[in-house]
């Protein structure tokens, strides 16, 4: 059954669970506990305030907020009202947000107010050119006519809280601007929307070190998030802690839309912490949990984890990383977790892209990523983008419908990164075996995995090279036991720097998502080049 068929789109999606799931449990977050029925009336709500707020169909609208209900009502209620929803990673410091703001013209964002200690608002006040917070500064001079005047196309701020500075509005106000917009009417604004309307940019920083935005259909969403629930075997009345982040696909889509599917409860959870996933798990009979192997592996070696139930717990997905054989067997034998698979993807494909099944044998689970989904292909190519045996090692290449439309505003990025004959070239290493299952081996954008984030080391660069002291830099992954892998930073200083690596990595901490921050700094002369002036990696990985 394809998913596009059957709802149409996002909208359609969440009047049909509304409707065939009505008194099933939606959302626990804390103490807020509402149906699938309720959960429909919240998203038209919000779809309302939209179209009140002037919002067009094809206008983005970001969310920058960890995991919670209002998320989720928000996102959905923008893209019920026919907006392109743009996720912010909520590790971005201010500068990193405001540039996806103004480079993908989102005229609506939604933002949290305070999280992990940090004002959203006032980071993104700085980062807007509005260091006194007053509102009022223009410091790119371009005179945006909305809230934050060096973005100039961001019309509107609503923050998810009761509180909001004067320029900005909460979400009670902005919920309550939109009840002169009737059902009629939100229903007729989805009614414009069809499987080929766009229903996401989803940025993810490249080699180039400039977050690009993969430019994703309706259609997309919903035929790859079925097949994802069909193969992971997701059903109503499943109960899914949802630790992976919304604005990645695997906790938007992976997470929300497929439970939408299936009428499974979603549990929320807006920060990693093993306690709290014990406690969740324990107290919600929580059955199914995706994430990286770091989450799982964290819930193995819990001191305290035989003082919880988890016997509710029967599906794991795991992926983002190497997954040990030994972690496999282990979540089945010690916690008798019946169903664990793995799986591939990135953004540009819709976020999945081979997955194992249910059924096959552990050692193809931990070893490999699985098969391409249905509707898709997966070669592995030579430098000719041609197929190479199996057994032999090349760049991942996939087609299908889950490929991306493009990258947004990036011709030059997506004619790069597509073939002419519909090849996404993913930029990773690996190798198929005879029955057509992907073990990822290596990363030609060297590109190195924190604990389930993607971190890109040009990227990484580009932000320590605005350091002072820093003359020079390179950034490699190196194995880390508790994240998987963490960045190492070569670093020449300028002529009488003193610069410590301490100093360099708090500098860091302040300046870039704690995921990019390097562990390790050594300091060098210089960098090893080769002739054409491109610093040679694999003699730093020597070291």
């Amino acid at each position: 059954m394809r998913g596009d068929v059957e709802w149409g789109s996002i909208p359609g999606l969440v009047r049909s669970a509304a409707e065939q799931h009505a008194d099933a449990e939606a959302v626990v977050d804390g103490r807020t506990r509402i149906s699938y029925a309720e959960l429909g009336a919240r998203v038209e709500r919000a779809a309302a305030a939209c179209i009140a707020s002037g919002l067009e169909v094809g206008d983005r609208v970001a969310v920058w907020a960890p995991n919670s209900l209002d998320w989720i009502v928000s996102a959905l209620g923008a893209v019920s009202a026919g907006a392109v929803l743009v996720p912010l990673n909520t590790r971005f410091k201010g500068t990193e947000a405001a540039d996806v703001l103004r480079r993908s013209g989102t005229r609506l964002l939604f933002v949290t107010g305070t999280f992990l200690g940090t004002s959203y608002v006032a980071s993104l006040r700085r980062a807007a050119g509005d260091g006194d917070g007053d509102g009022k500064g223009d410091a790119d001079g371009d005179g945006g006519p909305g809230p934050l005047p060096g973005l100039p196309s961001l019309e509107q701020v609503v923050v998810l809280s009761d509180d909001a500075p004067a320029d900005f509005r909460t979400w009670k106000d902005f919920l309550a601007a939109g009840e002169g917009v009737g059902g009629a009417e939100v229903r007729r604004r989805a009614g414009e929307l069809d499987g080929s309307s766009l229903s996401d940019i989803i940025f993810t920083s490249g080699t180039t070190g400039r977050p690009k935005g993969a430019v994703i259909t309706h259609a997309q969403t919903l035929r790859a998030y079925e097949v994802w629930a069909d193969l992971g075997g997701l059903i109503r009345g499943d109960r899914y802690l949802i630790v992976n982040p919304f604005f990645h696909t695997f906790g938007y889509k992976a997470g929300v839309i497929a439970c939408l599917m299936r009428g499974a409860t979603m549990i929320p959870q807006p920060v990693f912490n093993v306690d709290t996933v014990l406690a969740n798990i324990a107290a919600e009979r929580v059955s199914v949990l995706p994430g990286p192997p770091t989450l799982h592996q964290s819930l193995l070696d819990h001191p305290a984890r035989d003082a919880h139930d988890l016997s509710a717990l029967r599906l794991v997905v795991t992926g983002a990383a190497v997954v040990p054989l030994r972690l496999v067997e282990r979540l089945r034998g010690e916690l008798g977790v019946d169903t664990v698979l793995t799986a591939y993807g990135l953004s540009e494909a819709s976020g999945i892209v081979t997955m194992c099944r249910r059924g096959d044998d552990p050692t193809v689970i931990a070893s490999t990523s699985g098969r391409a989904i249905p509707g898709t292909e997966v070669k592995v190519a030579d430098a000719e983008d041609k197929s190479v045996p199996p057994g032999t090692p090349g760049e991942v290449l996939v087609r299908g419908f889950n490929v991306m439309r493009g990258y947004y505003e990036d011709e030059t990025a997506t004619t790069r990164t597509m073939t002419a004959d519909g090849w996404l070239r993913t930029g990773d290493v690996g190798v198929l075996d005879e029955a057509g299952n992907l073990r990822i081996t290596d990363r030609i954008k060297d590109m190195f995995i924190v604990g389930g984030f993607n971190a890109y080391p040009a990227e990484i660069e580009q932000l320590l090279g605005l350091h002072p002291d820093v003359a020079d830099v390179a950034v490699i992954g190196v194995p880390d036991p508790r994240l998987g892998e963490v960045g190492k930073a070569f670093v020449v200083r300028r002529p009488g720097a003193v610069l410590t690596g301490d100093d360099l990595i708090a500098w860091s901490r302040r300046e870039m998502a704690n995921y990019k921050v390097p562990r390790m700094v050594e300091f060098v002369s210089e960098l090893p080049r080769n002739a054409g002036g491109k610093v040679v990696k694999g003699e730093l990985r020597g070291r």
